[in-house]
């Protein structure tokens, strides 16, 4: 059904443009010729009319307003299209800003639209305002929801925090690239392929990583450890050499590791090391470097161990 009216208010199909166009100029002429005085004044009598306070309703008012609306939109829309085709083309905007202006001018055009179609309607505006506190109060608490999201997009796209490409990460675990920033939601396409419409306000209530803000550059952490009695610093050593061999690991920060626990099974080492361009992912490098340490520590015989326990039996003779 939603596709129905958006294809009536905005079709794409030139043979579907050049329809509606045939239509309107032979109602037009219709009209102008006096051909539909008589079902104008039909639907214009007192039996089709009701009043509301000093406004009259009627059915051709109703009739009249749905083609004009029509007729409207689909100007609009034709307008705002080629407006956001010519602002998309311009290279020297970043996709952010563009999106931003694209918002204003169909809020512009909107709302220039629908005082149009007031103005035409004969709707005085002014005696509108007995209802306007009412009206006012339903689509406060209505489109609430609606309206936080159009105003946290706004915000998006004003701060720049969250732009289209970015590589992001929700509070609800969610990882991702930001593909759209809409009026209602932004839509990421996650490494699983799928796409998720995460509402804007989201972004402004909830903690989220982007991890390609400021620069892509990230980290990769890798835990290891190797059995008692293992010559340490040749661990160390080794386990850096892995890491400086893979091509994506960067010179400046340098791979370093640390030892951090003479733990109960094993001596524990943590390696750190960098990489360019997060959105190339981190799984296959710190997969790469892990398979580099277990050809090394083969090499030079280190155990890394498994956990294991000693039971130590005070009385054995009461086990016969």
């Amino acid at each position: 059904m939603a596709k129905f009216w958006t294809s009536l208010f905005k079709p794409r199909a030139w043979v579907a443009k050049l329809l509606l166009l045939l239509v309107i100029v032979a109602f037009a002429a219709f009209g102008y010729l006096g051909y539909l005085d008589p079902i104008r004044e039909f639907l214009d009598s007192d039996n089709f009319a009701f009043k509301i306070g000093e406004i009259r309703f009627s059915a051709y008012l109703l009739v009249k307003a749905i083609i004009i609306i029509i007729l409207l939109f689909w100007l609009v829309g034709i307008l705002s299209e080629m407006l956001e085709n010519r602002i998309k083309s311009i290279s020297r905007i970043k996709s952010s800003n563009k999106a931003l202006i694209i918002k204003a001018i169909q809020i512009v055009i909107y709302f220039l639209a629908f005082l149009f179609v007031l103005g035409v309607l004969g709707i005085d505006l002014t005696a509108l305002t007995i209802f306007s506190g009412a009206v006012g109060i339903g689509i406060g608490f209505g489109l609430q929801k609606i309206a936080s999201n159009f105003i946290s997009g706004i915000i998006l796209l004003f701060e720049k925090s969250v732009e289209e490409g970015d590589l992001i990460e929700l509070n609800d675990g969610i990882i991702g690239f930001v593909r759209e920033t809409g009026a209602r939601y932004t839509r990421i396409e996650t490494f699983e392929g799928h796409e998720t419409m995460v509402p804007n306000e989201d972004f402004i209530t909830n903690r989220v990583t982007n991890w390609t803000f400021s620069n892509s550059r990230t980290r990769v952490d890798i835990n290891i450890g190797v059995a008692y009695g293992t010559d340490l610093d040749l661990v160390s050593r080794l386990i850096v050499e892995a890491a400086k061999e893979h091509p994506r690991c960067m010179d400046t920060p340098a791979p370093e590791s640390f030892l951090v626990d003479f733990a109960d099974s094993s001596v524990n080492f943590t390696l750190y090391f960098w990489i360019e361009n997060v959105t190339e992912g981190r799984i296959r490098p710190r997969s790469d470097v892990l398979f580099a340490i277990w050809r090394k520590f083969g090499e030079h015989n280190i155990e890394i161990p498994f956990p294991q326990r000693d039971l130590h039996l005070k009385n054995p003779e009461a086990l016969k």
